[in-house]
């Protein structure tokens, strides 16, 4: 796994493991909610770095990278959204895909039956977000493997996110984070984000062989290097 270091709230930072091949990622304790608005920015663009080496995930051989042990397949709610991870049953961490990481943060969604028809109309295969598994779109709502439903970012979302993570990361990093009011405005400003998430992704690429969260991951960091001008 690929270690890399991202900043965290109250002036510390976290090193997550990275799986760029499974698109999986370690969390240590409560990493997942330790990292800063940019920290999470950060993120996006580090997994969307690699995606070009991305294979079906193979559930099967899941063990704990610290202590060796069998990890415990974990389903877990966050708000009105179902996530899956693999728990650590010494506790040393999870091990959750980038998928439902996403999940977990509520910036994916399953498709309407709107955007479903749109899809079959230029596409006939996608890969499954979850798994890697291609999803024929034309008889399939859901992976035939791993059940996962289709899913993308949410499209009325994801501008306003990364307005209010940009936001937050630029006050975060001009006033002092050991600052109480501040570090609690900020924590406020990130679970707003995380709950309303409305904006636009102007294009999703949904090639048959890419998943269209991984489009839409791509559009978001397309976003990120080339802002459009105000």
């Amino acid at each position: 796994m690929d270690a890399r270091r991202f900043d965290a709230h109250y002036g510390r930072s976290v090193e997550l493991d990275l799986c760029h091949g499974c698109g999986l990622i370690w969390f240590d304790g409560r990493e997942s909610i330790a990292l800063t608005p940019g920290a999470v920015l950060r993120l996006f663009t580090a997994l969307d770095a690699h995606r070009e080496r991305r294979h079906p995930l193979q559930r099967d051989t899941m063990t704990c990278p610290r202590c060796r042990r069998r990890l415990a397949p974990t389903v877990d709610r966050q708000r009105a959204t179902t996530f899956a991870y693999w728990r650590c049953p010494a506790e040393d961490g999870r091990l959750t895909t980038f998928f439902d990481f996403l999940r977990e943060k509520n910036f994916v969604r399953p498709l309407s039956a709107e955007r479903l028809a749109e899809l079959r109309a230029y596409a006939r295969t996608v890969h499954c977000s979850a798994c890697g598994a291609p999803i024929d779109v034309t008889r399939e709502s859901a992976c035939s493997h791993c059940r996962a439903p289709l899913s993308m970012l949410d499209p009325d979302q994801v501008q306003q996110v990364v307005g209010e993570l940009q936001r937050a990361e630029e006050r975060r990093t001009t006033v002092d984070p050991t600052v109480g009011a501040r570090l609690v405005a900020d924590r406020a400003a990130l679970e707003r984000a995380f709950r309303a998430i409305p904006g636009e992704v102007q294009r999703l690429d949904a090639s048959p062989s890419f998943g269209l969260v991984e489009s839409g991951i791509s559009a978001l960091v397309r976003l990120l290097s080339d802002p459009p001008n105000p």
